[in-house]
């Protein structure tokens, strides 16, 4: 006699995973982008986000194909190429609550886009803001993006004489006050990344090296599964603790450093080796550039600062999102209009 099937495990949502599942992938069989897809709808159910409440953006490439595959339920916003972060200022404005998750990839984000992202950076747009890189153009068949690696060789393109724009260190530089970089073959790091970012009140940015197995996975490209493998450096390993949870921690005294990100939640980071603090801006991009002479992939949360107000706040915005005020609040009474035109005369 077969035994019943068990009904599926529910979330604090009351949720099963595979509510928070999509479509079918289309991307290439091994895509780092399938992995990163995978790990939001880990994280997304593991903190019990209710889908309604989650927007995804895009914008154009093989990563911004990617926000069909997860949370099928979520409001989905896919732009046009580079222009995805003014649509989502717009968008947080809108809709302050919900839970921005958006997919980007080096080219949308490091050429075309790269000033639109600086901007929204500037702006602290709360939201999570993913870069898919992988060092190419895949979906026009694998030209060398503005992340590829100084003399690195395609078959059909050639060899890449340019230095590659490190998409971390430009986000520092901008003001970010959360930047992390992991790689798509690390799914616990890149689960627990996502789940801290979601947590953060502001603009989280996760650089996430995500091997194009198509035309970008030599074992002597900076952008390969090989390569990611034998060169990842973590920072430290990474514990999300969601203030709903019980606390339970097993490390020494000392071995630990605990940071408390807005209304309760908390990062572990146990340090390996390495004596760092994610709290001191040049300690980041120094340890980026370190990395860049060495050729070690820095894995982990680069910097965290919760002290800027997010632009909601510096727009001084009603609780009441913009999108539900009631019609007497956004129309402008015949009294004050007349005020108004009587001004002009």
């Amino acid at each position: 006699m077969t035994a019943p099937a068990r009904p599926p495990a529910l979330n604090s949502a009351g949720l099963s995973k595979n509510d928070y599942k999509g479509l079918p992938s289309t991307l290439c069989p091994g895509c780092g982008h399938d992995s990163i897809s995978s790990r939001i709808i880990d994280a997304a159910f593991q903190m019990g986000l209710r889908p309604h409440t989650v927007m995804k953006l895009s914008g154009i490439g093989c990563s911004s194909k990617s926000p069909a595959y997860f949370l099928n339920a979520a409001h989905g916003i896919n732009t046009v190429h580079g222009r995805m972060p003014s649509v989502a200022t717009g968008a947080m404005l809108a809709q302050r609550h919900h839970t921005a998750i958006a997919v980007s990839g080096d080219g949308d984000t490091g050429s075309i886009g790269i000033g639109q992202f600086k901007h929204l950076v500037r702006r602290n747009v709360p939201m999570v803001y993913i870069i898919e890189n992988n060092g190419v153009y895949g979906l026009t068949k694998g030209q060398f993006s503005a992340t590829a690696d100084e003399g690195q060789h395609l078959k059909y393109i050639g060899t890449n004489e340019l230095p590659p724009l490190d998409l971390c260190a430009e986000a520092l530089i901008a003001g970010a006050g959360f930047v992390a970089r992991s790689f798509a073959g690390d799914a616990k790091q890149v689960t627990e990344l996502l789940k801290a970012a979601i947590a953060y009140g502001g603009l989280a940015v996760l650089d996430i090296v995500s091997p194009c197995v198509t035309f970008n996975n030599h074992d002597d490209s900076t952008k390969s599964y090989a390569y990611g493998k034998e060169h990842e450096v973590p920072l430290h390993d990474i514990t999300f603790i969601p203030d709903y949870a019980e606390i339970a921690v097993d490390y020494e005294p000392g071995e630990v450093l605990t940071v408390k990100l807005h209304d309760g939640p908390t990062v572990q980071l146990r340090k390996l080796g390495r004596d760092y603090d994610p709290a001191s801006r040049l300690g980041a991009l120094a340890l980026l550039e370190e990395a860049k002479g060495s050729g070690e992939l820095i894995t982990g949360l680069l910097f965290l600062d919760q002290t800027r107000a997010t632009l909601p706040e510096l727009l001084h915005l009603p609780d009441m999102p913009l999108a539900l005020l009631p019609e007497e609040m956004i129309r402008p009474s015949r009294e004050s209009l007349d005020g108004v035109m009587a001004g002009f005369a």
